[in-house]
């Protein structure tokens, strides 16, 4: 099951069929104990209509309204020898290789709702950075209470000479209008992600792939339930949270984003999130 927010209302895709929900709050509608028997009790009092497809495709939004967006780093071993080889010259390197076997993991703030964009909108990269990259990562939105609810695809766009610079720099090469997209829906299921399916990342400049890669989700060093009972250890979200949970694929050293690249992000059963590099 998938639920789309949009400009026109609250899309629901059922086993193919399609619904439009009666609810007008996103944080409200989602943020409901036990979300996938929740809808399923919604849509006995629905219509299906192949129409709504069509509100999906012309309004869609990023699915999130009242939350915040977190953020969990080291977590692949790719991750780890990048953060590794980028901060050597400044003698932070080391932090990254204990941090990855530590009990405890790297959580970071990554973005307020104003700060995301959402499937097919404009991600940027800082004015002050020459060395940018996307990440792709699987996102979780979790309930109030502490409760894995869905699955949404996210891009954490990253400026690694930044944070390679220091480790102490690490928000600012993270978190910054725009830095953040998610989409193209909340995947919602009665049963935990199959974390054998794969995440892909495909860019493409004037027209052309220039970097392609997947990973399957099992590659993640951590569970998923570990990194969010960190998260709400001493945090609480009145609407829920989304955690993005890291990233295995990150691009080659020589590579960095250019205005104008388009990223493809997609992730087994919950879809595809597309978005261009806008003028810094």
């Amino acid at each position: 099951m998938k639920l789309f927010k949009t400009s026109k209302g609250f899309v629901i895709e059922d086993e193919n069929q399609f619904y439009l929900s009666n609810a007008t709050d996103w944080d409200a509608f989602i943020n409901r104990e036990n979300l996938f028997a929740a809808v399923k009790n919604d849509l006995k009092s629905l219509s299906a209509d192949n129409d709504y497809k069509k509100i999906i495709e012309a309004h869609i939004q990023a699915p999130i309204k009242g939350q915040e967006v977190w953020a969990s780093g080291v977590t692949y071993q790719r991750s780890k020898k990048a953060r590794m080889d980028e901060s050597k010259d400044s003698g932070g390197g080391d932090f990254y290789d204990r941090v990855y076997d530590a009990p405890r993991p790297e959580l970071f703030f990554k973005a307020t709702a104003g700060r995301v964009v959402g499937p097919n909108e404009n991600i940027r990269i800082r004015r002050d950075s020459k060395w940018n990259v996307p990440e792709p990562e699987l996102t979780l939105f979790i309930n109030t209470s502490g409760q894995i609810s869905g699955y949404t695809v996210g891009n954490d766009v990253s400026s690694r000479d930044i944070e390679g610079e220091n480790p102490l720099y690490l928000p600012q090469a993270k978190s910054y209008d725009k830095s953040a997209a998610l989409g193209p829906c909340i995947f919602v299921s009665d049963k935990p992600i199959d974390t054998n399916g794969t995440i892909g990342l495909e860019i493409f400049r004037d027209g052309k792939t220039v970097f392609s890669q997947t990973i399957e989700i099992n590659q993640i060093k951590r569970s998923l339930e570990e990194l969010v009972e960190y998260l709400y250890a001493e945090c609480s979200f009145e609407n829920g949270a989304f955690l993005m949970t890291g990233t295995g694929i990150i691009p080659e050293d020589s590579f960095s984003l250019a205005v104008g690249d388009v990223v493809e992000i997609t992730i087994e059963n919950i879809g595809t999130l597309r978005n261009t590099v806008e003028k810094k």
